[in-house]
C-alpha cells in the first residue's frame, strides 16, 4: 500500500477506536457483546478485509503495514479485532495459503466485505498445541467426505457461515501427516454449535465447541482440491505462524494502552501531598513497563519485516509471540499494581486488560510450544536427539 494510504488508514482506525469503542469497553465487557453498529462500521472501513489481497476486495496489507494496524486495534478490547480476526488471520488464511483460485475467488470477497465470517477449526479437547493428537476424521463416501469428530474454544464459532475444519483423512498416516483441511458451511446436516463459552476475559468475543456428526461435503471442499488431500498441518503451520506476528503486535498494542493508563493514573494520583509518580518505586514500575513496550514493538516491526522477506517465517514469529504475549503480562500486571487497590475493581480499564490479556500466552501456540519452536529453529537436528 501507498505510505500515505496506510497513514490515513491508520489514522482512520485511530479516530474509530478511541472516539467510538473505548467509550463502550466496559459496556461490551458486561453484556458480552460488540454493538451492531461497531460491526458495521468495522465492515465500511474494511477490518474485514485489511489482510486479504485487493484483488479479492481487501486492503491487501503485508505484514509490517498489518502490525501497525494492530497495533492501533490493541489500544482498545480485543474483542473488536476477534470480530474480525479469524477472516484476516487463521481462517482466511487457509484459503490464502492453500485454496484453489477457484475456493480464493468464491470466498475471499465475502470475507473480506464482512458478509461472510469464518472460523478455523483446528483444536480439539485432547488436541491443542498438538495437532498430531487430532481425532476428527474424515472418510470417502462416494464422491463426497463425511466427517465426524468435536472442536474445542473455536472463536466466532456461533456466528461463523463457514468452519476451515481439520480432519484425519488417512488414519495410517504418523503424527501430523495424513490431516485435510475442509470448508463446512453453516448450515450443514450434522454440524452444531455448542453453547458460548464463559471466559475469564475477552468478554465480546465468542467461542464455543463445534460438533460434526456425519457431516457431508463435496469432494470441493478439500482446501486446495485433490492437492489439499493430506496437506491440512503443512497449511494450518503457515497460518498459524502469520496468526503469531498478528497476536504480538496486539500484545503490543494492549501494553500501549497500558503504559498510557499506567502514567495517567501516576500523574494524577495524590499520596499526601504528592502524585504517586514522584515516588521511585512507582517510577521503577512504570520504566519497566515502557522498556517492555518498546521492545516488543521493535522486536514485532523487525519480525514483520522479515516475515515480508521470506527470510523468517518461524523462529522469528515464534519470538515475537512468546515475548509480546508474556511481556503484556508483566506490563497488566504492573498497571494494576500502580493503580493499587481501584486497580482490583471491575468498570477500571487496567482489571479489565489483565483479565484480557492472560489468553495470548495460551491461544495460536502457548508459551511453551513456542520456545519449543525457537529452539528447534536455534538448535537444529541436535533439539530432537
Amino acid at each position: 500500500m501507498d505510505p500515505s494510504d496506510l497513514a490515513d488508514v491508520l489514522a482512520s482506525v485511530r479516530a474509530f477506536i478511541r472516539a467510538e469503542v473505548v467509550p463502550l469497553e466496559e459496556q461490551i465487557d458486561e453484556q458480552n457483546e460488540i454493538p451492531a453498529r461497531l460491526v458495521e462500521q468495522c465492515k465500511s472501513m474494511g477490518l474485514y478485509g485489511f489482510a486479504i489481497p485487493q484483488r479479492y476486495g481487501g486492503l491487501g496489507l503485508n505484514a509490517t503495514e498489518e502490525v501497525q494496524l494492530v497495533f492501533e486495534l490493541g489500544w482498545t478490547t480485543p474483542a473488536l479485532r476477534s470480530l474480525f480476526g479469524t477472516n484476516n488471520g487463521i481462517a482466511g488464511h487457509v484459503l490464502l495459503e492453500g485454496g484453489t483460485e477457484e475456493q480464493k475467488k468464491n470466498w475471499l470477497p465475502l470475507l473480506a466485505s464482512g458478509e461472510v465470517t469464518a472460523s478455523f477449526g483446528l483444536t480439539e479437547p485432547d488436541a491443542g498445541s498438538d495437532p498430531s493428537a487430532l481425532t476428527t476424521t474424515a472418510r470417502r463416501v462416494g464422491p463426497d467426505w463425511v466427517i465426524n469428530g468435536s472442536k474445542r474454544y473455536i472463536t466466532n464459532a456461533p456466528i461463523a457461515d463457514v468452519i476451515m475444519t481439520f480432519a484425519r483423512t488417512n488414519p495410517d498416516a504418523p503424527g501430523n501427516r495424513g490431516i485435510s483441511a475442509f470448508l463446512v458451511p453453516a448450515g450443514t446436516p450434522g454440524l452444531s454449535i455448542g453453547p458460548k463459552d464463559h471466559k475469564m476475559g475477552q468478554f465480546g468475543a465468542w467461542t464455543a465447541d463445534v460438533h460434526l456428526d456425519d457431516v457431508r461435503v463435496p469432494a470441493d471442499a478439500v482446501i486446495g482440491g485433490a492437492d489439499g488431500i493430506d496437506n491440512g498441518f503443512r497449511i494450518a503451520a503457515k497460518c498459524l505462524a502469520h496468526g503469531r506476528v498478528h497476536i504480538a503486535a496486539l500484545c503490543v498494542g494492549m501494553a500501549d494502552r497500558l503504559v498510557h493508563e499506567s502514567v495517567a493514573f501516576a500523574q494524577t494520583r495524590r499520596a499526601g501531598e504528592r502524585p504517586i509518580a514522584s515516588f521511585q518505586l512507582v517510577q521503577g514500575l512504570i520504566a519497566d513497563s515502557v522498556t517492555d513496550y518498546r521492545a516488543g514493538r521493535a522486536l514485532v516491526l523487525e519480525t514483520a519485516r522479515a516475515f515480508d522477506a521470506g527470510t523468517d517465517t518461524i523462529g522469528g514469529p515464534a519470538a515475537a509471540k512468546y515475548f509480546c504475549s508474556e511481556m503484556v503480562g508483566r506490563v497488566a500486571d504492573r498497571a494494576v499494581q500502580v493503580h493499587g487497590g481501584a486497580g482490583y475493581m471491575r468498570g477500571v480499564p487496567v482489571e479489565r486488560f489483565y483479565r484480557d490479556a492472560r489468553l495470548f500466552r495460551l491461544y495460536e501456540g502457548t508459551s511453551q510450544i513456542q520456545q519449543v519452536i525457537i529452539a528447534r529453529e536455534a538448535l537444529g537436528e541436535a533439539a530432537r536427539g
